[in-house]
């Protein structure tokens, strides 16, 4: 009897030890379970368990429903529960056929990216970060892959451990469910393995391709970038150069705008160059361009014409004093500004403003194919700083007219002999680029006979800047002079009214004037 007693000690201490120790490998289990959670491809193996388990729902309902011996009331709830399952199963379709399959599918590599201008180097980056990115996904779903792979074979040995102990139908279950999960994702890192070396050796190339691309164009641009910095810092040394040794500031001005026009054009064309891959059709297209906007913009050409005839030509500067006639107005100023499409002019007062516009001070803008179609006069061509001024007298008919020229010529030359000795300089460097046949600049006297006296015309040189002033002081000392003299008097329109008898000298002088009318 005692020994019945030892034998059934021993199974239940046998036994508490197989719990106790069952126990302690569930708890295992559990922990490895809580590892898994989360991890990807556990998540869509069980989705696809899902799938599976609805089919067979799905497949059981549908037999009840063909049974005949159903109430009509069940058979409603048979279809609802039809419907329901058909619907969760529409939205597991995706793993009808294998439970990782969009896990195992290849990403379309994306279209590479060609960079072709500095702008495009940003997207250039970007290219790559997406392409390593995509790298690194695939990369890391593989590392998942076998980390729960790893922790499934752990979980495989513990539950052999349990059925070891335990062989029951449960334990057998559990066993069999483990051996077929773990065989479902060794399959599948087979398959990631090979898809995962090709797919890697395609983004690898595409990388390297890009990575090449990136870095030629880097240096491309940063070659470019070095160029034109070159050439401004050229154009900044010939500009300090130039206003080093050239002293006249409107020459300084010419030469500055000049180096500014030819740094730009450069550079345009260093860019062109460098970033259009065909020129010959470049050219092609500019050329048809061109001849429609010819047509359709032909002031703006021939203004960029009348630009260059400007420059080249020499026959405008800046700092010249030049006469506009457009639409019977005249307009004279200063040329402030020479751009590509007009020449920009201060009007300032002078005797064109005194006797005709009566405004001054305006800033005009005239078009550069004016030179084509206007009359522009140019009052300091060539270094012309003077400009023949004239100033008209009337004398009456019994003035001493020959006394009053030779006064009014003294105060001509004497107020204008500065302005006389710059011309004759100037006159002769004249000659040497044009046939000027009369260079006398000495101040002229001339007398003409007009209906109400003797009209005294006196020119003389004058600044081309001031006429004005020189004009006003010269008649001031006209006036002054003739008034002094006796036997010289100033004509203007009078009426002379004669009451009572007329005698005879008065008769004598009435007959003078007709004469003098006709």
């Amino acid at each position: 009897m005692s020994k019945i007693i030892w034998i059934l000690l021993l199974f239940a201490i046998s036994l508490m030890a197989n719990n106790s120790q069952i126990a302690i490998l569930n708890d295992n289990i559990n922990r490895l379970d809580t590892t898994l959670k989360g991890n990807i491809w556990l998540i869509k193996y069980a989705n696809y368990n899902t799938y599976q388990n609805l089919l067979l729902e799905l497949q059981q309902a549908q037999n009840q429903l063909n049974d005949k011996n159903k109430s009509t009331q069940n058979s409603d709830e048979i279809n609802n529960r039809v419907a329901s399952l058909k619907e969760q199963i529409e939205l597991l379709k995706e793993y009808e056929k294998s439970p990782f399959q969009s896990m195992l599918a290849v990403p379309e590599i994306e279209e590479e990216y060609k960079i072709t201008n500095p702008i495009a180097i940003i997207g250039g980056f970007s290219y790559l970060k997406r392409l390593k990115g995509e790298k690194a996904e695939y990369y890391s779903r593989l590392a998942q892959l076998e980390v729960a792979i790893d922790i499934l074979s752990k979980k495989q040995n513990l539950l052999q451990e349990i059925y070891d102990i335990n062989k029951t139908t449960i334990n057998y279950t559990n066993l069999v469910e483990i051996n077929r999960t773990l065989g479902e994702f060794n399959i599948a890192k087979e398959i990631a393995t090979t898809t995962f070396g090709v797919y890697q050796a395609r983004l690898d190339e595409a990388i390297s391709r890009a990575t090449d691309s990136l870095t030629s164009q880097i240096k491309e641009t940063l070659t470019i970038f070095f160029t034109i910095i070159i050439v401004i810092l050229i154009g900044f040394l010939l500009k300090f150069t130039a206003k080093r040794y050239v002293t006249d500031n409107q020459k300084f001005y010419t030469i500055n705008k000049f180096i500014n026009v030819i740094n730009f054009t450069i550079i345009i064309f260093i860019l062109l160059f460098a970033y259009i891959e065909n020129v010959s059709y470049m050219v092609t297209i500019l050329g048809f361009a061109s001849a429609g906007l010819a047509i359709a913009m032909k002031d703006m050409f021939m203004s960029l014409l009348g630009w260059s005839v400007i420059i080249f030509g020499g026959t405008f500067h800046v700092g010249d004093r030049i006469r506009v006639r457009y639409q019977n107005g005249d307009y004279v100023g200063d040329i402030i500004d020479i751009s590509l499409l007009r020449m920009t002019i201060y009007e300032d007062i002078t005797l064109t403003t005194y006797k005709l516009n009566r405004r001054s001070g305006r800033i005009i803008f005239i078009p550069n194919n004016y030179i084509f179609t206007e009359l522009i006069a140019n009052y300091t061509h060539s270094g012309m700083k003077t400009v023949w001024d004239g100033i008209d007298i009337m004398l009456s008919f019994d003035s001493n007219h020959k006394k009053a020229m030779h006064i009014i010529k003294n105060i001509a030359r004497k107020y204008s002999k500065g302005y006389t000795d710059i011309a004759k300089q100037q006159m002769n460097k004249l000659r040497d680029q044009y046939n000027i046949k009369n260079t006398n600049v000495e101040p002229r006297i001339f007398s003409f006979f007009e209906p109400y006296g003797i009209n005294i015309s006196v020119w003389y040189m004058n600044n081309s800047y001031g006429t004005l002033a020189l004009r006003s002081t010269i008649s001031a000392e006209i006036i002054e002079a003739l008034n002094a003299e006796s036997d010289i008097k100033i004509a203007y329109p009078t009426q002379t009214l004669f009451m009572g008898r007329h005698t005879g000298k008065i008769e004598q002088q009435l007959e003078l004037y007709k004469e003098n009318l006709d």
